[in-house]
């Protein structure tokens, strides 16, 4: 493909390759460009041309070798791949998580009997759909906690599980299902693997270059750059459980009843009830079932 440069009209190359879209709404470059050129688009929203003309040449191209390094500022790559890891954390993840659990939750209620719900009396899903959204959820805290503790820059995303549950629903999941909820997954799975693949090569050829341009304070104020500000906002999106909580939320949907778990954490029963009421404020769930599906969603419990 030729290559993109300050003439390019952007719209018609968002037109062909969808997938640019979400790499220009984390410059701040929504739709709507009319026939701007990416000079234009630099200038309304006051970007480094230099790193803007890399990254989209990067993503389009496998084997194209950025020559403008020495000209890109730090600053803006810092400030790109953070944005990148505040989009995959609150966008694209959720994004896959969104059409996941709705697969799942009509998928469920199909297969179950009128007389129950997606869950039954234990708590349990479907197996087959189960597993599904538990290999997901590994896959979440997995990455999640990577994007968040990034140290260095010289291993890929850990995407090994997201290649394994796209392959579990081409491949052995039954075909029973709504076909039209099973291609969304597939195609956010898909979507989420290509940017990856792009971005890595981008940490390739852009970032790790200049990396190893800086001395090792400056390595350590990029890399801080890049996590810093985002960290404070996913933070929030964690949930929000104290440690005694999870552990008396985990006893509750395993069966215990209060007095129980009382016994078995040598805490007064008040207590119990002080922590039980704190955790059906802060999941908004009141029922065992209820709160099984939020274990089971932020992996708390396995099946």
């Amino acid at each position: 493909m030729k290559l993109l440069d300050l003439h390019t009209v952007i719209a018609d190359v968002l037109s062909e390759h969808n997938e640019l879209i979400p790499v220009l709404n984390r410059f701040g470059i929504r739709l709507g460009v009319g026939d701007k050129t990416l000079e234009e688009l630099c200038e309304e929203n006051n970007l480094d041309p230099g790193l803007i003309i890399t990254v989209l040449n990067v993503y389009l191209n496998e084997d194209y070798v950025p020559d403008m390094l020495e000209y890109i500022e730090t600053e803006s790559i810092a400030d790109y791949f953070q944005h990148t890891v505040e989009n995959y954390i609150l966008e694209l993840i959720p994004n896959i998580e969104k059409h996941l659990n709705a697969f799942i939750a009509l998928s469920s209620s199909i297969n179950e009997s009128d007389n129950n719900h997606v869950y039954n009396n234990n708590g349990s899903d479907n197996q087959e759909l189960g597993m599904l959204r538990l290999l997901f959820m590994k896959f979440k805290e997995r990455m999640t906690n990577y994007l968040k503790k990034i140290a260095s820059y010289d291993e890929d995303f850990p995407d090994e599980l997201l290649h394994d549950l796209k392959n579990i629903l081409i491949k052995h999941l039954s075909t029973d299902y709504n076909q039209n909820l099973y291609y969304a997954v597939i195609f956010s799975i898909h979507s989420f693997e290509k940017d990856l693949e792009a971005h890595n090569r981008l940490r390739e050829k852009v970032l790790q270059p200049k990396l190893n341009q800086l001395d090792t304070s400056g390595i350590r104020q990029l890399q801080h750059s890049i996590v810093s500000e985002h960290s404070s906002r996913i933070e929030a999106e964690d949930h929000h459980l104290t440690k005694r909580e999870t552990e008396i939320l985990r006893l509750i949907v395993q069966g215990y009843l209060n007095k129980e778990i009382a016994e078995m954490l040598n805490i007064s029963l008040n207590t119990v009830l002080t922590h039980r009421k704190n955790i059906i404020n802060k999941t908004g769930i009141k029922t065992v079932s209820g709160l099984t599906f939020y274990c089971l969603r932020n992996g708390l419990i396995s099946m």
